[in-house]
């Protein structure tokens, strides 16, 4: 239903009631509430209003599991996904194989880049640490270890296998 139409559904309404109270000044507000529902079509409109909403109500109720439960498959696929990714990585390297094409896509593996390893914060120089609040600076102290810059407290981690995988 539109707005406008129950306003102005309202306006009538409000404006029959106000001339059948001054026509009709001793009738009780049973006549005029009756007499009101038979004049203009406002009970009937704002009934369909309030169903409408209930309606919403019912399909956002409905929605909201519905993407709680899509969120599950949403997890569940790319758990999935990354699973057969690892398979696919480490039986290339297992089979040494590093390139695979395909007329759909072309997979590579290459050497991954290492990690940050913190393995005591206590001895990480402070040039490493971002003030306010205080908390490694993690960019900083991996590129630094990368440039061959010996830390206390941490070290790159052994270079892990990725797989790329290129659609055409």
């Amino acid at each position: 239903m539109h707005p406008v139409t129950v306003k102005n559904q309202a306006k009538l309404h409000n404006w029959i009631r106000d001339r059948l109270l001054h026509e009709f000044p001793d009738a009780d507000a049973e006549t005029i509430k009756d007499t009101l529902e038979g004049l203009t079509d406002l009970p009937e409109l704002l009934a369909g209003v309030i169903r409408s909403a209930l309606m919403d109500q019912a399909l956002i109720l409905g929605l909201r599991e519905r993407i709680e439960e899509m969120k599950f498959r949403l997890e569940r696929i790319e758990t999935r996904g990354t699973k057969k990714r690892q398979l696919a990585l480490e039986a290339m390297n297992e089979a040494g194989l590093s390139k695979l094409e395909q007329p759909d896509f072309t997979v590579s593996t290459r050497p991954g880049t290492p990690s940050l390893i913190v393995s005591s914060e206590e001895t990480i120089p402070e040039t490493y640490w971002i003030p306010q609040p205080p908390k490694l600076d993690r960019q900083s102290m991996l590129a630094s270890l990368k440039h061959g810059v010996e830390i206390p407290g941490a070290l790159l981690s052994n270079p892990k296998p990725v797989l790329v995988v290129r659609t055409k």
